[in-house]
């Protein structure tokens, strides 16, 4: 198995979250236009408006389980652990982030984020026992 092939789903990762940045300047921009927030509110971040709340909530998303998911990658790579089952659980990953995402700045609806959280969490903690299985093999 071609060890690089881990960087594809973390690139994707990596993509969604210049994406979400994108989308809260668009937001916070738009806000400001409209008159429902002022440009020296986002200075220390306090007070964010209903127009762009929902994408700086997600945006904070994108610093949580993902750190796990890069170290998983790296650890994979590192150890020559990428594996057919590794690959598929990282894209399952990467894509189920990106569908949480997408529900997070439009509806938010939680009925639909958790379980597709859930999903991106059961496949993370996928990859990790991946990891461990390469590390007690090569123990």
């Amino acid at each position: 198995m071609n060890q690089t092939a881990i960087f594809w789903p973390m690139l994707l990762q990596v993509a969604l979250v210049y994406a979400v940045y994108v989308l809260i300047s668009r937001r916070r921009i738009a806000a400001v236009k409209a008159g429902s927030a002022k440009p020296g509110q986002f200075r220390e971040n306090q007070i964010e408006p209903p127009e762009s709340i929902f994408v700086r909530n997600n945006l904070a998303n994108q610093f949580e389980l993902p750190v796990l998911f890069y170290a998983a990658c790296l650890s994979l790579f590192v150890t020559g652990g990428v594996t057919v089952v590794t690959l598929a659980l990282a894209w399952f990953f990467a894509l189920s982030r990106v569908a949480h995402a997408w529900v997070h700045v439009t509806s938010n609806r939680i009925r639909y984020r958790r379980p597709i959280f859930t999903l991106g969490y059961l496949s993370l903690a996928g990859m990790w026992i991946g990891l461990v299985a390469v590390l007690l093999r090569a123990a």
